[in-house]
């Protein structure tokens, strides 16, 4: 009979996408209040693999990772996107149009799970409205993408930044965990 244990804390990160710096700025402000210092954030990316946000947020947007220095409990991760939804709703414009979207997951030594509020098959629910998306899991020496996994996700230099992230992660596990992982 297995034995339950607390899971390893693990990397917070975030897709910010947004449509104007000054907003990126302010979003990335409210996020660092809440979760600490970023202690790595990603070149700006442009936005292009979906119009999907374009109908709310306009075109020509842009995308930045960022991740936190301080490891979280995977099990906050739900409470985590119910307040990146209110910073979303707090820079959104006046008739209540977005100008950045969030969205916020872990990485851990075998996985990347991104929290969402649509369910799907793929989607094991958590709590308070919050489903987990399993979007790539870490085989053979690499992030790997899934059938379900978005484009942008499944991208060469995406699947590497993940790698480098979780190199840092490992690094951190060592230094807070005291033993080797």
């Amino acid at each position: 009979m297995g034995e339950p244990r607390t899971p390893l804390p693990v990397t917070l990160f975030m897709s910010v996408i947004f449509n104007a710096e000054s907003i990126l700025g302010k979003a990335l402000e409210d996020l660092q209040q809440e979760y600490g210092a970023i202690d790595w954030m990603s070149e700006r990316l442009p936005f292009d693999f979906t119009d999907y946000y374009a109908r709310e947020m306009g075109t020509g947007l842009f995308r930045h990772f960022v991740t936190f220095a301080s490891l979280i409990p995977r099990e906050s991760l739900p409470e985590i996107k119910l307040n990146t939804n209110r910073i979303e709703a707090r820079w959104s414009t006046v008739e209540g149009r977005r100008q950045v979207n969030i969205d916020p997951g872990y990485l851990c030594l075998e996985h990347i799970v991104l929290a969402t509020t649509k369910g799907y098959a793929h989607r094991p629910y958590l709590s308070k409205g919050i489903y987990a998306d399993l979007t790539l899991i870490y085989r053979k020496g690499s992030f790997q993408p899934l059938e379900w996994t978005y484009p942008d996700y499944r991208q060469e230099q995406t699947l590497q930044m993940f790698n480098q992230i979780r190199k840092r992660y490992l690094l951190k596990l060592r230094e807070t965990q005291g033993r080797r992982c």
